[in-house]
């Protein structure tokens, strides 16, 4: 059976259309979710795509954080449903709460948007078990509030846990603690990332087609997940 992956619309999304896309080419099903409706219609994943949702305001995520299918995901994801957040979805896992830390205005005070190299930090989550613990990929990155802070001890332990899942390589495009691009929860189903994995997934249009490992891994996760 294919699996049935959800992607979220919140008004001001941009790239839901790139990530239920970039699902397609992994071999799932896309199935499109809707920020007002709280049924997850029998998915097996979620991802939560960039953009700028609700504009953005009062800070990143916050608001959709209180959207009706917020709710359910984080039910599920603390019930160990796969969820992952990319760039405004990474915003807003921290602001539900199933993330620490947060997302803040980049240290230069400027949008960038570039091809970033990322280091594979953690090979063991529902979305990256398809890379190599140092592998180095290609991503676009896209962001204006996308520099990760968070106190010593949550950044401590998040090393010591194994939970930093990629940092930036050959600069750091917004000023990031630690370099981190990307964190996982203590299960390792729930990962947020700042660049944008599903604008590498095709020859013609991406730097590369490193990013679609992170879907390609959701599908060899619930293969292997209990029934």
């Amino acid at each position: 059976m294919t699996a049935r992956v959800g992607v979220v619309t919140f008004p001001g999304s941009l790239d839901d259309g790139d990530a239920a896309r970039a699902v397609r080419i992994a071999g799932a099903e896309p199935v499109r979710l809707w920020h007002g409706d709280p049924e997850l219609h029998g998915v097996d994943a979620v991802v939560l795509p960039g953009g700028f949702s609700y504009g953005d305001y009062l800070r990143c995520g916050a608001i959709a954080r209180f959207a009706p299918v917020m709710e359910t995901i984080v039910d599920a994801a603390r019930g160990g449903l796969p969820v992952l957040g990319i760039c405004n979805g990474f915003q807003i896992l921290c602001e539900a709460h199933l993330l620490p830390g947060a997302l803040t205005r980049n240290q230069h005070l400027h949008f960038r948007n570039r091809d970033q190299i990322l280091r594979i930090e953690s090979a063991g989550t529902a979305w990256t078990n398809a890379f190599q613990p140092g592998q180095e990929v290609l991503i676009p990155v896209k962001n204006g509030e996308g520099c990760y802070v968070a106190d010593t001890a949550t950044l401590d332990q998040l090393e010591a846990e194994g939970r930093v899942v990629a940092r930036y390589l050959a600069g750091n495009p917004n000023g990031s603690q630690r370099d981190i691009a990307a964190i996982t929860n203590q299960a390792g189903n729930v990962v947020g990332i700042m660049p944008h994995p599903e604008h590498a997934v095709e020859a013609l249009t991406g730097p590369s087609q490193d990013g679609l490992g992170f879907f390609t891994s959701v599908l060899k996760h619930l293969v292997g997940a209990p029934a």
